[in-house]
């Protein structure tokens, strides 16, 4: 199972309260990861990626492992330790301003 930690707006929006559990496929990628958070909560469709392009939104960046995966290709693997449970995909709103 894959975990998932969405922003507080995209819990609130997904009606969860922490992290969520998804059965993804191999090989697990950023795609597929969005896919099935997007299958699984529907209402988060267009929200974090563009619904017809599917490309991540602006101010959206995708963390595991202590590392930016926001610029990396989405059919990319993610890192094992995602893949496997042991470490959550994070989606996080960035901040802008000056």
């Amino acid at each position: 199972m894959i975990r998932v930690t969405l922003p507080t707006h995209l819990r609130t929006l997904a009606q969860v309260s922490g992290p969520v559990l998804l059965q993804v496929d191999e090989p697990v990628t950023q795609r597929a990861i969005l896919d099935a958070l997007e299958a699984a909560h529907p209402m988060l469709r267009g929200t974090i990626r563009d619904k017809a392009s599917k490309e991540r939104r602006p101010f959206i960046r995708f963390f595991a492992c202590g590392e930016d995966l926001s610029h990396e290709p989405t059919d990319a693997p993610v890192p094992s330790e995602v893949a496997e449970g042991k470490e959550p995909f994070r989606i996080i709103g960035a901040m802008a301003g000056g």
